[in-house]
């Protein structure tokens, strides 16, 4: 329960007169007095708490950088393993179904190619990867839009999101001991098209761009409240046709869900889009 902040209301002394009621009608006054509180603290009680997070202001989305590209195995557990030790430099890392069908993984976030390449020849030197190639920021889906259009990056932000349907789920985020969780396949998805995203599914509620569910479009993030809190904790990419991707808990696999199920629709918060 949130704090109001509100203590005992101080003594109001007035400076008028007094009037004095006969006992009767002070008795009178006093229980109808007593009366109408108790019916507006009834009436209070039966208000169901309403409590909204304020829309998230638009703000400036962010590109990736240069990235580093890794590995390339028909099993996803070697996929894991190798991510597993990249995550010591301290460096988001995930993996993701290439259209070759093989595994692969990317790591980092940088400025420039010199520094991408310096890490990449770090890792190597301590015999975590070999081979390795660098992916230029140029070359990503969010680069073409001005040539191709928003609804170009759109779909190409839901083929990403469905090279991971059938993924197993685990509940910890982008670590690779534990798979995916929502907002780690949400951020990892965006990035592999160009734009970065915060870890948190709370923390991308709060970023981003308001939209309405009426103007939802492909691509677009949808939020929900899974806990007993009021605090945002699910995210999930629309694919439009009121349907999303998520990953939906620990031991289940990355999979579609419809905004319109028993199970989402009560606990819908919002929606915000990180498109043009």
């Amino acid at each position: 329960m949130i704090d109001t902040g509100y203590g005992r209301e101080d003594e109001v002394r007035s400076t008028r007169p007094s009037t004095r009621l006969s006992g009767h009608s002070a008795t009178i006054l006093s229980w109808g007095a007593i009366i109408l509180i108790l019916l507006l603290a009834g009436a209070c009680a039966r208000q169901p708490r309403v409590t909204t997070e304020a829309p998230a202001p638009e703000t400036e989305r962010s590109r990736a950088g240069f990235t580093i590209q890794v590995g390339a195995f028909r099993d996803l557990g070697n996929a894991v393993r190798l991510a597993r030790s990249l995550t010591e430099f301290g460096l988001n890392v995930y993996y993701f179904k290439h259209e070759s069908g093989l595994y692969k993984v990317r790591f980092g976030d940088f400025s420039d190619r010199s520094s991408a390449e310096e890490m990449a020849e770090r890792a190597r030197a301590r015999g975590v990867i070999a081979e390795f190639y660098i992916v230029s920021p140029e070359t990503l889906a969010v680069a073409k839009e001005p040539e191709l259009g928003t609804g170009y990056l759109r779909n190409e932000i839901v083929i990403r999101a469905e090279s991971f349907l059938g993924i197993p789920y685990q509940w910890g985020g982008t670590t690779p001991e534990n798979g995916f969780d929502c907002s780690g396949l949400t951020m990892a998805v965006y990035n592999l098209v160009g734009l970065n995203l915060p870890r948190t599914s709370h923390a991308q509620f709060f970023t981003g761009t308001h939209v309405s569910e009426g103007q939802l479009g492909r691509g677009d993030l949808v939020f929900f409240r899974t806990s007993n809190s009021q605090r945002v904790t699910h995210v999930g990419i629309y694919t439009g046709g009121e349907s999303f991707i998520h990953a939906p808990g620990k031991d289940k696999r990355i999979r579609v869900d419809s905004l319109n199920s028993s199970y989402f629709r009560p606990r819908f918060a919002g929606a915000r889009t990180f498109l043009k």
